[in-house]
């Protein structure tokens, strides 16, 4: 995919127009790209960064249970979650516990992901049962422009019954993928999201779903909107959720989050 993308950038900066089957390339054509490579820009330790790695912490931002608060936290290695039935947010349909954005170092300058930039974000999650997917909206990550709205969106969404686990370009209601999250539940499982940050139609994106050494899913597409209006975009990381799903599916529960990374092409 780093090779694909790669070479999308600089066909698309000759004026040449990238076919529309997606962002897979013959062995031959990747071949002759090259040279790019990864750098490391953020990695923050818990344990000693702890909430300072992010650019900001939504934790009960209505202060709705502040018996409940911290909501937010570092247990071990991880960042934790928590949402409870009595957590609702400011915007009284819904509920949030979210982390924004990421600073280097801790508690330092924002690390901005500007249009015309490709990065990877690489991070473990772990599901637990008590964590299901709605007929609504549940999001565990969010790419957003500040002050715009969200581009994309990884969400456990219940459909035909069926829970999944999907990523979606959300203004252009686009799905990416989806697969099955019921045997993606009580354990750690490894995600990760490559963006090529640019307006629809200029964006892209592979997404890459591990349980061990398996692959569930690793799936690259293009032509999406993974930034809004020439906007920086910025991770969002926690539970985010609505309070109208009618499926039975609400209730106490926790997300858990570690080895958060991200890496920038240059």
């Amino acid at each position: 995919m780093s090779a694909s993308i790669s070479r999308r950038s600089l066909l698309a900066a000759t004026g040449v127009t990238v076919a529309a089957a997606g962002l897979a390339y013959t062995t031959a054509e990747a071949s002759t790209v090259g040279k790019a490579e990864w750098q490391e820009r953020w990695a923050p330790d818990p344990g000693s960064d702890g909430l300072d790695a992010f650019e900001g912490v939504e934790d009960d931002r209505a202060d709705s249970h502040p018996d409940g608060q911290p909501h937010i936290y570092v247990e071990d290695d991880a960042y934790r979650f928590n949402m409870h039935m009595e957590d609702v947010d400011s915007h009284t349909d819904r509920q949030r516990q979210e982390v924004k954005g990421m600073r280097t170092p801790a508690g330092g300058d924002f690390l901005v992901i500007e249009p015309g930039s490709t990065w990877r974000l690489n991070y473990q999650v772990f599901i637990p049962e008590t964590l299901l997917a709605t007929k609504t909206f549940t999001h565990i990550t969010q790419l957003y422009s500040p002050k715009i709205g969200p581009a994309m969106m990884i969400s456990l969404r219940r459909v035909d019954g069926v829970e999944t686990m999907e990523l979606k370009d959300h203004p252009q209601d686009i799905l990416v993928e989806r697969t099955e999250l019921a045997p993606l539940k009580e354990r750690w499982i490894d995600i990760e999201l490559e963006i090529l940050a640019g307006d629809a139609p200029d964006g892209a994106v592979r997404w890459v779903v591990k349980d061990g050494s398996q692959t569930i899913v690793d799936v690259s597409k293009d032509g999406l909107g993974t930034s809004l209006e020439g906007v920086r975009i910025r991770p969002k990381w926690g539970i985010y959720r609505s309070l109208e799903d009618d499926t039975g599916s609400l209730r106490d529960c926790h997300l858990l989050m570690r080895g958060m990374r991200a890496y920038e092409q240059v």
